[in-house]
């Protein structure tokens, strides 16, 4: 299974990529992000990657591709991250700029979230 959609807000066009990138289905990823790049009207592409559950050898490649012509991207899982990463060392750009930060919210630490058995007394 594949899928791209693209949602568009004020300001970005987001290419939410789900499910398998590999052999078939890259060449369908680099034309909707080429044909998703024009006519932005002041708004930024993003790829988002965080719904991807397999990218093969092919997808490394397109997404590499991508990163060249600036293209990018947004994911959730380390994995993915550590292969985004590492395609960015390889391109030579700065992971930062390649990379959107998804924001995980987490409960902060603090005494009135923390039970009993998480407490020891010395």
């Amino acid at each position: 299974m594949f899928k791209i959609s693209i949602v568009d807000t004020r300001t970005q066009r987001r290419l939410v990529v789900e499910g398998r990138l590999s052999k078939p289905w890259v060449d369908e990823l680099r034309s909707t992000w080429r044909n998703a790049s024009r006519d932005l009207e002041g708004r930024k592409v993003v790829i988002d990657l965080s719904s991807l559950t397999v990218i093969s050898r092919e997808g490394e490649d397109a997404i590499f591709d991508l990163m060249k012509q600036g293209a990018k991207f947004s994911c959730a899982g380390i994995l993915t991250r550590h292969v985004l990463k590492g395609l960015a060392r390889r391109c030579q750009c700065t992971p930062a700029k390649l990379l959107e930060e998804k924001k995980i919210s987490r409960p902060k630490m603090s005494e009135e979230n923390i039970s009993p058995a998480q407490t020891t007394n010395k």
